[in-house]
């Protein structure tokens, strides 16, 4: 396991650029780096459950560790899914399960330091730096309109 660090500096207010990140019209657009049509469904409760769905029914099933917004959210991977099916228990899900996903947001100088750091197997790196780097461009770009 690795864990990469992306980093965008905005032109915005941290609540708004929150509010992107985590408004589902907006996701879409920024995730669609990752994958065209991926949404998040969560209830927001440390400790309760997040999907994260490609538009296929695949994705990963995660909780939250800790939420304070506008500045710091904390994901925990979970499982994976599969046409809709959650996989917490198998073998290959015991290998990365419990990796986290963290998004911080800094105010300062009448803009926004949004970092994540996220836990990968290396063999991902690509797909993480190519999704963070757009995605994350296109958080700015939203926030900056």
């Amino acid at each position: 396991m690795e864990t990469y660090s992306y980093k965008q500096q905005i032109h915005a207010p941290a609540q708004k650029v929150w509010d992107i990140l985590w408004n589902n019209d907006t996701y879409r657009q920024w995730t669609a780096a990752f994958a065209p049509g991926s949404t998040m469904e969560s209830d927001w409760k440390e400790g309760g459950r997040t999907r994260f769905l490609d538009g296929k029914g695949n994705g990963m099933v995660s909780t939250i560790r800790r939420i304070q917004a506008p500045e710091e959210l904390v994901f925990e991977h979970l499982g994976s899914i599969e046409n809709g099916v959650e996989d917490t228990t198998s073998e290959a899900v015991k290998e990365w399960a419990g990796f986290l996903e963290r998004y911080y947001l800094r105010e300062e100088g009448g803009g926004t330091t949004l970092e994540v750091l996220v836990d990968v197997d290396p063999k991902y790196k690509e797909m993480m730096d190519n999704g963070f780097t757009k995605g994350l461009e296109t958080v700015k770009a939203l926030a900056e309109q």
